[in-house]
């Protein structure tokens, strides 16, 4: 009789799943199930660095003239302590590099991660597709930042869509309505990641606060600024990225840009540049040397200089792309994404930082634009910097 109560309560349990997933699948939250089967499936609550192995991509290749960083002469000199070991160790650190005056001095990968492996950027394609925007200005496809989106946008939508400028997406200030919310599944930014149609789901997101008054963080508006920049030039983000700057800085391995269907292909615009630590930090250069790649001019100086200025005074930590900190007396420039990506430049130094890994460790309750482990790491960069002299 046990058994057969058991049977019975296992098989209404199998036919209620059996009519939630229906449901689901015939709902608008159907991309929910794509996400379990890609995230929660392989094990992981979040998105994660490999998962570019899981999804579409377009192929960034390597550069058809690949170019190295040399090796600084004090390379892997320099011991780190065992304290800073032990929180690479904690924050499942996978790639810990540092260049100083463009020559690499330390350089180190952990978990089975060697030079040529990739790690998903997560947010720091922002960076990428601002620099985008800046090549777009450059070469004409856009007049300024001033321009409006809709000129390349007309379907936007929202009381203010008239009004919001491609300045102020890259800049954090679109009124975009947007739920910047990483582990909620009915979240917009979740959806983003597993819809099939992404320019769809943009184009249901309305601007509905007044643009350009102040800072707001939302990955929709670097996924509108994408879409801008990819009706502008008539070319998909990732044969634009490769051929004004990927393939002339010279990045030693192939990669990818994760898109939304293999029919489609439109990237995530808003992150998912799955590549290596040293290619990662070739981006860093170039606007730490004022847009010039072995004497060639690849962005425009002064857009470079408003990027790394914030836009708004009462919020310091961003310019155009960017994030900004000004630490220990130096004014520092960096790109960051989820789970702890970090490509930091300490340009008075002439002193870039890269990590990657898997988590930023433990949960912080302050109120600061930046997460402890950034100081640290920015800590042991000065602290080996040091070392040098």
């Amino acid at each position: 009789m046990h058994k057969q109560m058991v049977k019975k309560i296992l098989s209404y349990l199998g036919f209620i799943i059996l009519i939630l997933v229906g449901l689901l699948y015939i709902s608008k939250y159907n991309y929910i199930l794509r996400g379990v089967s890609k995230i929660y499936l392989t094990g992981h609550v979040t998105a994660y660095i490999s998962d570019y192995k899981v999804y579409d991509n377009h192929t960034l290749p390597a550069s058809e003239n690949p170019n190295p960083w040399p090796k600084h002469k004090k390379f892997n000199s320099i011991l780190l302590d065992k304290n800073f070991k032990d929180f690479l160790k904690e924050t499942k650190t996978v790639a810990f590099v540092l260049i100083k005056n463009d020559s690499v001095f330390f350089e180190k990968y952990y978990d089975g991660y060697k030079p040529s492996s990739k790690s998903n950027s997560f947010s720091m394609a922002k960076s990428y597709v601002s620099a985008l925007l800046g090549k777009a200005i450059m070469q004409g496809y856009i007049n300024n930042l001033d321009q409006k989106a809709k000129d390349f946008i007309p379907e936007l939508k929202g009381p203010f869509s008239d009004q919001v400028t491609v300045g102020d997406l890259s800049s954090m200030a679109s009124g975009l309505r947007w739920d910047e919310a990483y582990y909620s599944p009915f979240s917009v930014t979740a959806a983003s990641y597993f819809v099939k149609d992404l320019n769809k789901l943009m184009l249901d997101q309305p601007i509905e606060i007044e643009p350009g008054k102040k800072f707001n963080y939302k990955s929709g508006a670097t996924q509108l600024l994408g879409m801008v920049i990819a009706n502008a030039t008539g070319k998909n983000l990732t044969d634009y990225l490769y051929e004004t700057l990927w393939n002339p800085m010279g990045n030693e391995f192939d990669s990818y840009w994760q898109v939304d269907s293999a029919e489609k292909g439109v990237e995530k615009a808003f992150c998912c540049i799955a590549s290596s630590a040293k290619n990662f930090a070739r981006l860093a250069k170039l606007y730490k040397d004022h847009g010039r790649w072995n004497g060639e001019v690849l962005l425009d100086s002064s857009f470079i200089a408003k990027s790394l200025r914030p836009r708004f005074s009462e919020s310091d930590e961003y310019g155009y792309g960017w994030w900004l900190e000004e630490y220990k007396n130096h004014k520092v420039f960096m790109e960051r994404g989820h789970l702890g990506q970090y490509v930091i430049t300490f340009p008075d130094e002439n002193l870039i930082l890269v990590r990657l890994g898997k988590s930023k460790g433990p949960k912080d309750d302050s109120k600061s634009d930046f997460t402890p482990d950034i100081y640290r790491y920015m800590d042991a960069a000065l602290k080996l910097n040091s070392s040098l002299n």
